[in-house]
Order: structure tokens, then C-alpha cells, then sequence
């Protein structure tokens, strides 16, 4: 009997991006698609169990294992945004000091 891809869920979910990889890439297990992506097998049950999440470097590693795009790959386990951010804060310039700019340029001068 051939199996059946699963349907897409709506939402957040792992497990899809994670069954989809394996089915592309011929694997049988979550242990295997570990040793292909030379990650842990627990990183990959943390994953399943949403105690963490897909981090940007894994999505880097799928990407260069399987040939899927990233932003395929991010679509596969849910991710909608149109941009990925690590932190509130990532991506927003620090506050300078007018004391450190003027020492900064300094050497302009």
C-alpha cells in the first residue's frame, strides 16, 4: 500500500516540515534525518515536542541537505512571516552616545 502525504496543517507545527524532509530525502526515521543533518536525535525529539524551536542554522542545514529552499522549508513547518527575526531587538541600530559618535569620527578628522 503507498503511503499518503500528509494535508499541510494550519499554523506552527514541526512535525510536517519534519515528515516532509524525511519523505524527500528517502530517510526512514527521525534518527536517520538526525545523522543527515549531523544534529542530535534529542534535537530532533525537542523539536516534535515543541520545547525548541527550528532555529535559522538547522533551516541552513536542511537547505543544504535536502536542495529545499528556505523559504519552502519555513513554509512547510508554518512560518508565514515575511521576515525571520531572532529577538525584538535584533535588526534595530543601538543607541549612540554623542560622546562615542564624535570619538567614532574622530578620525575623519
Amino acid at each position: 500500500m503507498a503511503q499518503r502525504a500528509p494535508t499541510q496543517p494550519e499554523g506552527y507545527n514541526p512535525d510536517y516540515l519534519l515528515d516532509t524532509l524525511i519523505r524527500h530525502t528517502g530517510l526512514r526515521s527521525d534518527a536517520a534525518l538526525a545523522r543527515m543533518l549531523e544534529v542530535s536525535p534529542s534535537a530532533i525529539s525537542k523539536i516534535r515536542n515543541r520545547r525548541t524551536p527550528v532555529g535559522a542554522k538547522l533551516l541552513i542545514r536542511m537547505h543544504d541537505v535536502s536542495g529545499v529552499t528556505i523559504r519552502k522549508l519555513r513554509d512547510l513547518m508554518g512560518d508565514r512571516r515575511a521576515k525571520l527575526r531572532f529577538s525584538d531587538a535584533e535588526g534595530k541600530p543601538k543607541p549612540v552616545k554623542r560622546d562615542d559618535e564624535q570619538s567614532q569620527l574622530g578620525f575623519l578628522h
